[in-house]
């Protein structure tokens, strides 16, 4: 018995690590584009959202100007935007990402509206997503659906 709940307490310490392994890391030119997740949907009536992390490891500026799925009709762009405690969220042409940072689209900022959803999204699961950059072209990455109550990439992001 001891012996078992050892290992479980052993696996259990492990799981975070392994979970970060699986983080889906992609590159194309000076961007590094990881931690793409969304949260499962209940049905299709209600848009769905679209987070990522995106490094500029290069020496000049890049924009992020659209995204495509085939789980949704309408992919946009949108950010989270407070104004006298109200929060809306307004459609953004472009995200830029500027020469050495990183920018992460999360949950209260930037972020991916998957509106007219084809299918449910269902935790467990992915899909792909393809972020179109001005500069370094179309990126495809495997985006992980997490649960509805997720606040993070499951995996972290990649070092």
């Amino acid at each position: 018995m001891m012996k078992s709940l050892i290992t479980g307490l052993g696996l259990a310490t492990l799981l975070p690590v392994l979970a970060f392994a699986d983080c889906a890391k992609v590159s194309q030119g000076d961007l590094s584009v990881s931690a793409a997740w969304s949260r499962a949907t209940i049905g299709t009536a209600r848009p769905a959202v679209f987070y990522v992390t995106i490094q500029n490891n290069g020496s000049t500026n890049d924009r992020l100007t659209g995204i495509e799925t085939p789980v949704a009709g309408m992919p946009m762009l949108h950010e989270t935007v407070m104004t006298d405690g109200v929060a809306s969220m307004p459609h953004a042409a472009a995200i830029d990402i500027p020469a050495g940072e990183t920018v992460s689209l999360a949950p209260g900022g930037y972020h991916g509206m998957l509106m007219d959803l084809e299918e449910e999204l269902k935790e467990g699961e992915s899909f792909p997503m393809t972020l179109q950059f001005e500069r370094a072209g179309e990126v495809l990455i495997d985006t992980e659906i997490l649960p509805i109550r997720a606040r993070e990439a499951a995996c972290g992001v990649a070092p």
